[in-house]
């Protein structure tokens, strides 16, 4: 066990550009829709919503975007992140597959979502929006929000799903530290557990009711996906540091996909490579959804997207993965599955548990539940490399930590999980 397992990069190696998968998608993106007209969207129905340089970003065939020096200088906070080997893991598994993760959980707020956060809230302040609206499941994406407005002096209001906004209080308390105002969502109706679908309708209808307002999403729409595009860009040149060619099989959970497409977008043209979402068996958007246009939000404000769906007035169970309970998917990870070019499989929450235990035991760092997920099928391929005798390189994004998911783990101790 004195072989290397960490592999870093200097500051100065930091992406530069973003990568932008929509030249290289299998095939065109369907457009988005108008709620209203269901006519293509164009620029000015946007504006309403978003800063003209991220409307851009949203539709722009250009294949790389340079990324801002000010968000640079943010970003070297905590970019580069490691890549490290689970050598531990992969002997308590006694697999000779080659497993490796991205650490993204020593960002300030503990997961990849200040990636695009730090950018979303410096176009945001260049456009002059004083105030940024948000939903947030797990409260991952808005206590990232939070940290990213601080960096920009931008106001911030988050509407937490509710049963998060019960189960994770100390995702509200680092929201409100970094001066955010975190409400539970739905307003309306206190008896409801609340959904993302549900949140993003309050968060929009606040963004649109105010002229000092936008909205920021933490997920699905194609320039969040770009933002995290510097983790896989990254783990490629950590990979090379490591030995490895390529990877056999990149692995991400999968909510609504940003961080399943910062690491597997990358390598999306390398047909060597193998990419694997991996969601709740309690709210299967892409393994048993429909892939037809359908509503970003409950209520119908958002424009209509072509992705993987359950219905935009799905409500999923009360799971932990707060972060995964969606009822749609970003178009871009709806399209390379509904093309072929990714694959997707789905669990219960107590197998999902099992395995960030395992990992947690083995290797030392507690996941998020939503980064458990990602584990459990990485675990899996493992066990499989080692039936057939395969040394497969595995990567897959460990996207956040568990400090601030302590009650769920204890729920898993004392026998309470439910295996929603």
């Amino acid at each position: 066990m004195t072989e290397q397992t960490r592999f870093d990069l200097p500051q100065s190696a930091i992406p530069t550009a973003w990568y932008n998968a929509l030249p290289d998608l299998p095939e065109p993106l369907a457009p988005p829709l108008h709620p209203g007209t269901r006519e293509p969207v164009g620029p000015d129905d946007l504006a309403p919503l978003f800063p003209m340089a991220l409307i851009e970003q949203e539709m722009t065939g250009a294949p790389w975007i340079d990324v801002p020096g000010e968000v640079l200088d943010i970003l070297r906070l905590w970019r580069p992140t490691p890549l490290v080997r689970a050598r531990r893991l992969e002997q308590a598994l006694g697999t000779p597959a080659r497993i490796y993760y991205k650490d993204e959980s020593v960002s300030p707020a503990g997961s990849h979502k200040p990636n695009t956060a730090v950018p979303q809230a410096y176009y945001n302040k260049l456009d002059g929006t004083k105030r940024l609206t948000t939903e947030t499941g797990a409260g991952q994406w808005g206590s990232s929000l939070a940290f990213a407005c601080a960096q920009f002096d931008l106001e911030c209001k988050v509407y937490m799903v509710r049963a998060s906004y019960e189960q994770k209080p100390y995702r509200r308390m680092l929201m409100e530290t970094w001066g955010s105002t975190v409400v539970p969502s739905p307003i309306d109706d206190p008896s409801h557990p609340g959904s993302l679908g549900a949140a993003i309708s309050d968060a929009v209808r606040d963004a649109v009711g105010r002229e000092d307002t936008h909205y920021s999403l933490g997920s699905v729409l194609n320039h969040v996906l770009l933002h995290q595009t510097m983790i896989g860009i990254e783990a490629k040149e950590q990979l090379a540091k490591a030995g490895e060619s390529h990877p056999d099989v990149v692995i991400g959970s999968c909510g609504g996909g940003s961080n399943l497409g910062g690491i597997a977008l990358p390598f999306m043209t390398d047909s060597r490579v193998r990419l694997l979402a991996i969601e709740p068996s309690s709210c299967p958007t892409l393994t048993e959804g429909k892939f037809d246009y359908d509503f970003g939000d409950v209520a119908g404000m958002t424009p209509l997207m072509n992705m993987y769906t359950l219905g935009h007035d799905f409500v999923p169970p009360s799971i932990h993965a707060g972060g995964l309970r969606y009822h749609g998917d970003s178009p871009v990870i709806s399209l390379l599955v509904h093309a072929g070019r990714m694959e997707a499989a789905a669990y219960p929450q107590s197998k999902t548990f099992d395995a960030a235990v395992q990992f947690a035991r083995s290797e030392g760092k507690i996941p998020a539940p939503e980064t458990g997920h990602a584990i459990r099928g990485v675990i899996d391929e493992a066990l499989r490399c080692k039936e057939e005798g395969r040394d497969e390189v595995l990567l897959f994004n460990y996207s956040g930590h568990g400090f601030l998911d302590l009650s769920a783990y204890d729920d898993y101790n004392k026998g309470r999980l439910l295996d929603a």
